[in-house]
């Protein structure tokens, strides 16, 4: 499995506790200027309302924990810091500054694919001679890996596959075992169309999961994203039934885009859509596609359950 999934590390421990802070205008100086002076300390300037903040964000605070005390990260939301955002002249968000000894030395700006974030920070270390793991081990802790299945499923549900595939790599690093992992792997995976490497991946789960029902979906979902493959893209997809949403013949296609692809949600509250504009299309076209994908995924699969009742409701309403 490793040979696929390239598992390199157990999930990350947490960070001390004054490694990553809150800061404020009122306290600017002395965590972040004064603290510089000790070791590199990385500025994150976010908002709640920045979509790319809250990507970029737990990626920056992964590779910060990882550096383990030999850089600090210091988040200041701006819209209660608005005068420091201001002095610091911030015109967009995210915007990320490394200070060092008092001064900032470097910094970007927008939500970088954690590789970048990784050297940024490989650099700020080996700027102050510091080695990673240097910081008090002791108090690290495992990172509970349900909040980290969370964290992989938020960022496939937001089309983020390079990070979702990180974080389930990141569980099954430190779980072999766990099923939702090898799942959200393969679907982020299918959701780029690289559908040889789920293949190869299927061949080495571990025998004794093989009857798990979510590892059966993913033959199912195998099978539905051979058909995808064929399809048109799914951002032109749904620029089409963006444009005019009655057109059932586009929907379906991106319902069958997306259920190959890796959204298999996705594209089944699509074909719910169609059923409730129109149940007569194509000779109930919907609901027997609908079918095709229980089937596909199996009875006991927990898409299959949480779909048969929506369906239910619809049909029965």
């Amino acid at each position: 499995m490793s040979e696929i999934i390239g598992l390199q590390a157990p999930v990350q421990p947490t960070a001390p506790a004054d490694v990553i802070i809150d800061g404020t205008e009122a306290t600017f100086a002395q965590d972040v200027i004064e603290a510089s002076m000790e070791r590199p300390v990385i500025v994150d300037f976010w908002a709640e309302w920045c979509g790319p903040c809250k990507t970029l964000g737990p990626m920056i605070e992964r590779v910060v924990t990882a550096a383990a005390g030999a850089v600090k990260l210091v988040k200041i939301d701006t819209e209660t810091n608005q005068m420091l955002a201001q002095q610091m002249r911030i015109q967009s968000i995210p915007t990320v500054y490394a200070f060092y000894q008092g001064q900032p030395v470097d910094g970007f700006m927008g939500a970088l694919p954690e590789s970048q974030i990784q050297a940024f920070i490989d650099k700020m270390v080996a700027l102050s001679g510091a080695q990673p793991g240097a910081g008090d081990a002791e108090a690290a802790s495992s990172v509970d890996l349900d909040t980290i299945l969370e964290q992989a499923d938020a960022a496939l549900a937001a089309g983020a596959t390079e990070q979702a595939r990180e974080l389930y790599r990141a569980v099954l690093g430190e779980d072999h075992s766990n099923v939702k992992a090898y799942s959200g792997y393969a679907r982020a995976m299918l959701a780029d169309n690289r559908l040889s490497e789920v293949q190869a991946m299927m061949e080495q789960i571990p025998e004794d999961l093989l009857a798990a029902p979510e590892i059966i979906s993913l033959a199912g979902m195998m099978t539905l994203a051979e058909r995808a493959a064929s399809m048109p893209d799914t951002a032109q997809l749904e620029a089409t039934v963006a444009a005019n949403e009655d057109d059932h013949d586009a929907r379906y296609q991106l319902a069958q885009a997306l259920l190959g692809r890796g959204q298999p949600e996705a594209g089944a509250e699509h074909l719910l859509t169609i059923m409730r504009k129109d149940r007569t299309w194509r000779d109930d076209g919907a609901r027997k596609a609908m079918l095709e994908l229980f089937e596909a995924l199996g009875n006991e699969s927990p898409m299959t359950v949480a779909f048969r009742k929506k369906l239910s409701a619809l049909l029965f309403s």
